[in-house]
């Protein structure tokens, strides 16, 4: 009887997380689909397949322009993001402080926070400081927002290398600096490329903030935003759309190889026991390997 109402219930539970993920993936597979539909609505029965929608992403100078500010402003903050992220996590293994470990509370707590909290705080913050919605209110603000995901990753690599690598290169005579730049650096070098390649794309799709802090220059998710308000515009915005999920699908998927094959280069390798060799007068010597 218990055997099969663990399997009754088992089967449920595969149910369950098979309608969860068509829920929650389905409208994302569609907009790829009607991308390549040919008719301005998004409805079904498909009309034909077609490539003109991806056509007239060419030559549309605001496209361009919001394209480019999304570019530089992501590249910009993920490297903020990941600096801190650097600085931020070490800090917290290694700095033996308890400013330090509030620190790193503190820049993890951003992604606890609702993104309209956010983008409203940093309104008044930049107003007050008299920098007013610009291009550099939307990299700080990105820097935020990106901070905890580089936290989390970097700390993670940082705790999975051993520390019997650092203390060896202290107890040679090396600084705490030498360590970290010439050590602890080079074998976060894959941890470090996932952490910002994350960040650019927190960065690159980030819309809440943007939309409180955007001045006359907007990024790419407000120049979609703005494009939704026209019914003829949603072909183009859905396979512009598309091209955004491909590159980020391609990024993520390399970030996420990048930090497991760097967690999987410092992981303890188990030690072979010893065994026997056979000496000339036929004894058994055992050695160790």
């Amino acid at each position: 009887m218990s055997i099969a109402r663990r399997q009754g219930g088992g089967r449920w539970l595969g149910v369950y997380v098979i309608a969860y993920l068509v829920f929650l993936y389905l409208p994302v597979l569609l907009i790829p689909l009607f991308s390549f539909n040919n008719s301005i609505q998004a409805a079904f029965p498909l009309q034909g397949l077609t490539l003109q929608w991806y056509a007239t992403l060419y030559g549309n100078s605001a496209l361009s322009g919001a394209l480019l500010n999304s570019l530089v402003i992501a590249a910009i903050a993920a490297t903020g993001a990941t600096l801190c992220g650097i600085t931020v996590s070490y800090m917290d293994l290694y700095g033996r402080s308890p400013l330090a470990v509030t620190i790193s509370a503190i820049a993890r707590l951003p992604i606890l926070i609702p993104g309209v909290i956010v983008g409203i705080s940093l309104l008044i913050l930049i107003n007050l400081i008299g920098l007013g919605p610009s291009r550099i209110a939307i990299v700080l603000g990105h820097i935020l927002v990106a901070l905890p995901t580089t936290v989390v990753i970097m700390r993670s690599r940082f705790a999975a290398i051993p520390k019997t690598i650092r203390e060896a290169a202290l107890d040679l005579g090396a600084s705490d600096w030498t360590t970290f730049r010439r050590v602890m650096l080079p074998l976060s070098l894959p941890a470090i490329v996932s952490a910002f390649m994350l960040a650019f794309l927190i960065s690159f799709d980030e819309f809440i903030v943007v939309f409180f802090l955007a001045g006359t220059e907007p990024t790419l998710p407000l120049y979609i935003w703005s494009q939704l308000r026209f019914p003829k515009s949603l072909p183009t915005v859905m396979a512009l759309g598309t091209s955004i999920l491909a590159v980020s699908f391609v990024i993520a998927a390399i970030a996420e190889i990048l930090r497991h094959r760097g967690l999987s280069a410092t992981a303890p390798r188990p030690v072979d026991p010893p065994q026997p060799k056979q000496t000339k007068r036929g004894e058994l010597q055992w050695h160790s390997t």
